[in-house]
């Protein structure tokens, strides 16, 4: 593996760690605001958005699309965003976070691993595949059990909300691998942000609320929620993606329910059982699995 490729791999582990912050943010947020779960994932990609948008612009970096095809990356990756936000945060309304989180983070690498071996992007091979079935298994023993008396039409509803989201991740992924020379990372996802942002938010206007009173806590942690899983992580997994596969990055990100598990024992006081440890565990080997460099063939 050269250092480039491990550089790539570094900054995955960034995004996923920092994704993994999102839950406890998302819980402090809620308690100091009441604001609901769509519209706090409305405001954490408005904020997002803000917050890239105005470092490129004090790093003198504002590079806007000239061409059509920058500014549809942008509208795609702004649409992607959105409808993972507002997919994910509804499917946890009916079938609970354990059962959302398995099926939108689980069925992502599985998505993208189709399309990147469909182009040839990608192979699946004996190690990958090992991956992706401790990552599916560590994810079951992580998520735990659905809520008790689930009925049978929130159980549908709710893994149809949770596979969308999972394929809006995965699109994220194959965007990101997949560059266009007219779209500067930081100025574009900035500006798809602010997009998504506006339509998770309008959204949240029709099923909820959006008004809340500011806070001196409510305030910092919203900016907290735009800096960290939002700017930082996607702005440290498309850099990773530059030389990594999106499949490669969609399992990488499977630690950050592993850092959300261990974050909200450490911060929230939650008990972290001992399935919900042997979860950590499978997935972080399924990290190092996919992160282990190929063996050289011998003519």
């Amino acid at each position: 593996m050269t250092q480039t490729s491990r550089s790539g791999l570094g900054w995955l582990v960034l995004a996923a760690v920092c994704w993994g912050t999102s839950g406890t943010l998302g819980v402090g947020l809620r308690e100091a605001s009441g604001l609901g779960l769509l519209a706090a994932g409305g405001y954490r990609l408005l904020v997002g958005g803000l917050l890239m948008a105005g470092f490129a612009l004090a790093r003198n970096r504002l590079r806007l699309p000239r061409t059509a095809v920058g500014w549809r990356r942008i509208a795609a990756l702004g649409l992607a965003t959105s409808v993972f936000q507002a997919a994910f945060f509804s499917s946890i309304g009916f079938v609970g976070v354990a059962v959302a989180t398995l099926v939108t983070i689980g069925s992502s690498p599985a998505m993208v691993l189709a399309v990147e071996a469909s182009t040839g992007r990608q192979r699946l091979t004996g190690r990958l595949g090992l991956a992706l079935a401790a990552a599916m298994a560590g994810l079951a023993l992580l998520a735990g059990s659905p809520p008790a008396g689930l009925a049978v039409q929130d159980a549908v509803i709710g893994t149809a909300l949770a596979l969308t989201a999972g394929a809006a991740f995965a699109t994220i992924s194959l965007l990101g691998a997949n560059p266009v020379e007219d779209f500067d990372h930081t100025t574009g996802t900035g500006l798809a942000f602010l997009g998504g942002g506006v339509l998770v938010l309008t959204g949240a206007a029709v099923t909820d609320h959006i008004a809340f009173t500011p806070s001196l806590a409510s305030v910092a942690l919203l900016i907290a929620m735009g800096l960290i899983p939002s700017a930082v992580a996607y702005l440290a997994y498309f850099h990773g993606l530059r030389t990594q596969t999106g499949t490669v990055g969609a399992v990488v990100s499977l630690l950050e329910p592993t850092t959300a598990t261990i974050l909200a024992a450490v911060v929230l006081g939650e008990r972290l059982m001992l399935p919900a440890l042997g979860g950590a565990v499978l997935l972080v080997t399924a990290v190092l699995l996919t992160a282990l460099p190929a063996r050289a063939t011998t003519a």
